[in-house]
């Protein structure tokens, strides 16, 4: 399976899927279908790039169902349900759940790859916070114990002397510990830093 950003259609209507992939393929975009969620699963990596078509109602595992499973394994691909049988308390469980979209059948193939390449603009947004989180994390960790108290204390609004007296150590000792904080984490202002500190929570 190809790297490239990928459309999964899983709907367990045959006509309905190959119309989809027909579609989206004659677009020049790259796609892979299957005819149920289990499917699926047993198939596509959880953190694949692209992002995912899927029924709502389908023999075996729904679509919300399925929705459900890749939550729980942090599995945050843009996901757009379709479906026949559209009704406000499905739709807003499906948009609490982050889906993306959700469109009627029939859908039409303006629309359906407007909403596609939408997705894959959300994934791609997705994966650049899943990276600056992950090298905000990276810095957090090579902190010491120490310097960690005094950036949480910090990012809390305390001045320098107010984290000497808390920490019972001297105000240049603050100093000290801060700026290698700032130095650590590339920040280049408090602002910032607390910023940062939200990531690492």
């Amino acid at each position: 399976m190809s790297e490239q950003p990928t459309v999964f259609i899983v709907d367990d209507d045959e006509g309905v899927r190959e119309a989809i992939v027909w579609a989206l393929r004659k677009e020049g975009l790259h796609v892979e279908s299957f005819p149920s969620a289990e499917a699926f699963l047993a198939t596509v990596p959880a953190d694949y790039p692209g992002c995912l078509v899927l029924d709502v109602r389908m023999q075996g595992m729904s679509g919300l169902d399925l929705q459900q499973v890749l939550n729980a394994h942090g599995c945050e691909i843009p996901i757009i349900f379709i479906t026949g049988h559209g009704d406000i308390p499905t739709t807003v469980r499906a948009i609490k759940a982050g889906a993306v979209d959700f469109v009627e059948k029939p859908v039409s193939r303006e629309i359906l790859i407007e909403r596609v390449r939408d997705a894959f603009r959300e994934d791609e947004r997705r994966r650049h916070q899943r990276a600056v989180r992950a090298e905000v994390h990276s810095c957090y960790q090579t902190l010491t114990a120490r310097e960690r108290e005094v950036m949480d204390l910090v990012t809390n609004g305390l001045s320098n002397k107010e984290v000497a007296q808390m920490l019972g150590i001297s105000p240049r000792t603050v100093e000290n510990h801060r700026a290698r904080v700032m130095t650590v984490m590339q920040a280049d202002s408090v602002a910032q830093l607390c910023h940062l500190a939200t990531l690492c929570s």
